[in-house]
């Protein structure tokens, strides 16, 4: 199915991502998806809103998420190591066991 990540400031869609996955299942679970196909994928996520992703366990790293809107996102043993989160919004993000060795803060 396909399913599109929109950008936090302007609402337009960032990218569309072609993903393997029940139609109810929960916004969460298919934005998690969306965002782990994009990083596959080199798509820019710089910005994105991916509010309550759950990405658990997910391979981000070295992924560009600056800017990007993760408050409430579920990011529990994700690897984000090296990856850029420059002015990225985690607040209320899940982050436990979450490696974030030299990721990009500030």
């Amino acid at each position: 199915m396909k399913f599109e990540v929109k950008n936090r400031w302007s609402g337009e869609v960032q990218f569309t991502a072609e993903i393997e996955c029940d139609e109810n299942a929960s916004n969460s679970i298919k934005l998690g998806l969306a965002v782990q196909w994009g990083v596959k994928g080199g798509a820019n996520l710089g910005g994105a809103y991916l509010s309550g992703a759950n990405l658990r366990g997910a391979y981000l790293s070295g992924a560009d998420l600056s800017g990007a809107y993760l408050r409430d996102a579920n990011l529990s043993g994700a690897n984000l190591r090296g990856a850029y989160l420059r002015g990225a919004d985690l607040g209320g993000a899940y982050l436990s066991g979450a490696n974030l060795r030299g990721a990009y803060l500030s």
